[in-house]
This record gives structure tokens, C-alpha cells and sequence, in this order.
């Protein structure tokens, strides 16, 4: 059963969980993906609730977003299995199916394709409306050293070379999984 809520009146729960780490959970031809992420920003832009993610260049989850146009953020909320966001944060889509390795519940959505996860109930059902890629001129060289280091092997895990993509997205539905 699903809980509609006021995507506001969680506001605060839902900025702390994605300083820890959410869930994108993408579907295109019937593959379903989850990237953990720690990267996000919940406000209002264009008179609507705007969830805007942030995603590297080289992850499946972007192929998928820039197929789909739409995800789902899946939020903790009260006790769950850390592994999840391990998993989903250290494997690759292109590799793993990560729901079926993680064994994880996914639950019908109301307004767009991805599911959710019951495992993280509080739910934000997304649909993109403005997608802006990260121009390496406009950001300080402080951050360009600190989060886009070019001198290290690209190859390795966390190596993160590339540059993130931002997909402003209309919050359509929000609810808890009860």
C-alpha cells in the first residue's frame, strides 16, 4: 500500500538520506537499474517540486536516464540493508543485475515506468524537464582538481575523470511503501 505524502513536509529526511545515499532506479526495455547516489537537490523551479540528480558520463544509469526520461529516487526511511546502497553504488549496471542480486522488491509505480523499491519506501517518482551538462570552464579549478582529478588511471573504480550531467526532473508522485 502506498502512503501519498507532501514531498515538503519530508524535506528534511529526504536531504539527509541523499547526503548518506538514495537510489535512481531507472527501466528502459524492460531492464530495470539502481545507482546509489549522494549527489541531489529537492527544491521548486518552474512553479513545480523539482528533484535535480547528477550523473557521470560514463554510467549505465545515464544511458538509461537519456533513453527513459524518467527514475524514481528511493529513500530509507526507518531500518534497511546497507548493503543495497554498497552494492548499487560499487556495481555496474552494463555487469549486474543488481535487483535480482540484491533480491530486491520492486513495487508498481503511479506515474512513471521505474518501480520502486520497497526496501527503501519513501518514494519520489521523477520525470526529466531540463537536462544540462557540466561545462568544465565554469567550475573553479578547485573543484575540477577535487572531484574531476584528469592525472589519475580512469580505468579503476572511484577513478571519476568525467564530468556529471544534471537532469532536472518534476517530482509527479510521492509515497511511502507501507
Amino acid at each position: 500500500m502506498k502512503k501519498e505524502i507532501d514531498v515538503f513536509e519530508y524535506a528534511s529526511e529526504i536531504l539527509k538520506a541523499v547526503k548518506k545515499g538514495v537510489l535512481l532506479t531507472t527501466k528502459t526495455d524492460e531492464k530495470v537499474n539502481a545507482m546509489t547516489i549522494s549527489w541531489g537537490t529537492l527544491g521548486i523551479e518552474w512553479g513545480k517540486p523539482i528533484f535535480t540528480t547528477f550523473v557521470r558520463q560514463s554510467r549505465f544509469t545515464k544511458k538509461q536516464l537519456d533513453k527513459s526520461m524518467e527514475f524514481t529516487i528511493n529513500i530509507p526511511y526507518g531500518d534497511f540493508d546497507k548493503k543495497i546502497l554498497g552494492v548499487c553504488g560499487s556495481e555496474s549496471g552494463h555487469l549486474v543485475d543488481k535487483i535480482e542480486k540484491l533480491n530486491l522488491t520492486l513495487e508498481p509505480p503511479v506515474a512513471v515506468s521505474a518501480p520502486a523499491i520497497k526496501e527503501l519506501p519513501l518514494t519520489l517518482e521523477c520525470k526529466v524537464i531540463y537536462i544540462q551538462k557540466q561545462v568544465e570552464d565554469a567550475m573553479t579549478e578547485e573543484y575540477q582538481k577535487a572531484c574531476y582529478p584528469q592525472d589519475v588511471d580512469g580505468s579503476f573504480h572511484g577513478a571519476n575523470k568525467d564530468f556529471h550531467t544534471a537532469y532536472y526532473a518534476e517530482i509527479v508522485s510521492a509515497y511511502i511503501i507501507e
